[in-house]
């Protein structure tokens, strides 16, 4: 199963849930377009953990909106 499938599949389970989606492919249309898909966030691969902290913080600050 691809991010594409798990996020319906979770979506239909909570649809509050919050998810990051993350490719090493450039090209990858879910990349480009994730919020469409029902992603929150991206991450391109190779990430650093940096780059994930930076990114979990703003999911955990917008869940308080």
């Amino acid at each position: 199963m691809g991010g594409k499938e798990t996020i319906e599949k979770l979506l239909r389970l909570d649809p509050q849930i919050k998810a990051i989606v993350s490719s090493g492919y450039s090209d990858d249309p879910i990349m480009a377009d994730f919020q469409k898909y029902g992603f929150s966030e991206v991450i391109a691969k190779p990430y650093r953990v940096v780059e994930l902290s930076k990114i979990l913080q703003r999911i955990i600050s917008q869940q308080g909106d």
